[in-house]
C-alpha cells in the first residue's frame, strides 16, 4: 500500500485553534507530518465572534504546521460546532419506476439528495444526511439495498442542522486565510472517529466531547449514528466558576485547573494547600485543593446531568452496552470518569486518538484534546479514497456526492457576492 495524498484538519475551537497534517501510510495508520495550534480569541461557544482575531489564529496555526510538517497548506477539513447544531430524525422514501432493475447506487444517493430539500426554519440549512438504514417494499432493516430489486425504497435518516450564518463566518475566516475549504464535517462525529472503535459502535456507545465552550454528543448503536447535541457549557465555565469562587484572574484559574483540578472533592485532603501570587505586591493567596475541586465537581456535575438527559432523550439508554466515552481537553481533568460513572451508572472511560496513529507521532497528538482534528484527517482521508475508487471505477466524471451540498451552498453564496 502506498501512502496517501496528503489531508489537514483545521479544529476551530473555543480555546485553540489546531492545524494537523496527516496521510495514511503504507500500513493504513495515520502518519501525523506536522501540526500547528494556537490559542482561539475570536470564537466563542463554538461560534466565530471576531471575524479578524479568528483569521489571525487559523494563519498563525497554519503557518506552524507548515513549517513542522514541510508542507504548503492550500485545502483544508474543517469542523463545526456551536449551539446552533440540531439533528432530527426523517423517513423518506422513492417509488421506482421499473421493480425488475436492480437498485443502483444513483437510486440511493437520490433518495439522499432528496433530504437536502426538506423545508428547514429562516436562517437553517441542512449541513449533513447520513442514512441509519433502509428497506425495500416493507422488508425493514436493510444495510446496503443497492442490488436488490424493489417499487420502493425507504431509508431513516439522521440529519444535521445548523445557522447558515454561523457557517458561512467559519468560511469566511478561512478563507481570508488564504485557504479553501475542502469539507465542512460536524466535530462529534469526527471526534467518534478518532476515538471509538467499530465494536463500540455496534454495542452502542455515547461519545462526549468536552471542548472549551461546549460539549458534543454523538450516539451509536449497531454501528449507526442515533442522537447528536451540543451542551452549550465545556471548560471556560468551570474556568470562570474557579475565577469567581476564589476571587484570582482568569489566567491564574485556568492554570490551578489544568495542574491541580479535580472533579471529585473527596479525593482532595483539606491540609493540601496551593499558593497564587498576589497581584502587585500583594501577599499570596492561598487556595485549599478540596475547596477547588468542590468548585469544580458542582459545575461538572451539572454538564453531567445535561449529558445525561440528551442520553435518556435519545430513547437508546437501556441500549448502551460500552457506556460512555470522554475526549476532548476537558476529559483531561482528574477523576472525571468517576464522576461521570458515580451519576450516570454507565461504563466510562477516557477516548484517546492514539489508536488510529502510526508509530513515532509527536506524544503530545495522542492527547484528547487533539481528538476531533485528528478525527478531520481521518474522515478526510476516507472521503478522498471513496472519490479515488469512484474514479477508478467509472472512466466518465462522476457527479459530486450529496454531502458537498451545505458546502456548495456557501461556496455558491461568496462567489456571486464576490466575497472573500
Amino acid at each position: 500500500m502506498e501512502p496517501s495524498e496528503i489531508i489537514v484538519g483545521l479544529d476551530i475551537g473555543t480555546t485553540k485553534i489546531a492545524a494537523i497534517v496527516g496521510r495514511r501510510n503504507e500500513n493504513g495508520k495515520i502518519e501525523i507530518l506536522g501540526f500547528g495550534r494556537t490559542d482561539s480569541i475570536g470564537v466563542k461557544r463554538g461560534v466565530v465572534a471576531n471575524i479578524d482575531d479568528t483569521v489571525q489564529s487559523i494563519v498563525a496555526a497554519v503557518k506552524d504546521a507548515e513549517n513542522r510538517s514541510e508542507t504548503n497548506i492550500a485545502t483544508v477539513s474543517v469542523g463545526i460546532a456551536g449551539q446552533h447544531i440540531k439533528s432530527i430524525q426523517y423517513r423518506g422514501s422513492i417509488i421506482r419506476p421499473n421493480a425488475e432493475v436492480e437498485i443502483s447506487q444513483a437510486d440511493i444517493d437520490g433518495l439522499t439528495e432528496n433530504m437536502f430539500k426538506l423545508a428547514m426554519n429562516p436562517g437553517e440549512e441542512i449541513i449533513d444526511v447520513i442514512p441509519q438504514e433502509y428497506s425495500v417494499d416493507g422488508e425493514t432493516g436493510i444495510r446496503q439495498p443497492k442490488g436488490m430489486l424493489g417499487h420502493q425504497l425507504e431509508a431513516n435518516f439522521h440529519i444535521i442542522t445548523g445557522q447558515t450564518m454561523a457557517a458561512k463566518n467559519i468560511f469566511k475566516c478561512v478563507r481570508k486565510a488564504s485557504l479553501q475549504v475542502d469539507s465542512l464535517l460536524l466535530e462529534p462525529l469526527a471526534s467518534a472517529e478518532a476515538v471509538l472503535s467499530d465494536e463500540e459502535k455496534e454495542a452502542g456507545v455515547v461519545l462526549v466531547d468536552i471542548g472549551g465552550g461546549t460539549t458534543d454528543i454523538a450516539i451509536f448503536q449497531d454501528g449507526i449514528i442515533r442522537h447528536t447535541a451540543v451542551i452549550p457549557f465545556g471548560g471556560d465555565i468551570i474556568t470562570e466558576d474557579i475565577k469567581e469562587g476564589c476571587t484570582i484572574i482568569k489566567k491564574h484559574a485556568e492554570d490551578l485547573k489544568v495542574k491541580f483540578g479535580s472533579a471529585l472533592a473527596s479525593e482532595n485532603r483539606d491540609e493540601e494547600v496551593v499558593a497564587i501570587p498576589g497581584l502587585r505586591g500583594r501577599p499570596p493567596k492561598e487556595i485549599t485543593l478540596r475547596n477547588l475541586a468542590s468548585i469544580i465537581q458542582a459545575r461538572m456535575e451539572e454538564i453531567i446531568e445535561h449529558i445525561y438527559f440528551e442520553i435518556k432523550n435519545s430513547g437508546y439508554e437501556k441500549k448502551l452496552i460500552a457506556g460512555i466515552v470522554l475526549t476532548g481537553g476537558g476529559a483531561q481533568l482528574k477523576h472525571i470518569s468517576q464522576l461521570c460513572e458515580f451519576i450516570t451508572g454507565m461504563d466510562t472511560r477516557i477516548g484517546y486518538p492514539n489508536e488510529h496513529l502510526a508509530p513515532g507521532v509527536p506524544e503530545e497528538m495522542a492527547s484528547p484534546m487533539y481528538a476531533t482534528g485528528i478525527g478531520l484527517v481521518i474522515i478526510g482521508l476516507q472521503r478522498l479514497e471513496k472519490e479515488t475508487s469512484k474514479t477508478e471505477k467509472q472512466s466518465v466524471k462522476t457527479k459530486k456526492p450529496a454531502r458537498g451540498s451545505f458546502l456548495d451552498v456557501i461556496r455558491k453564496f461568496f462567489e456571486e457576492d464576490g466575497n472573500t
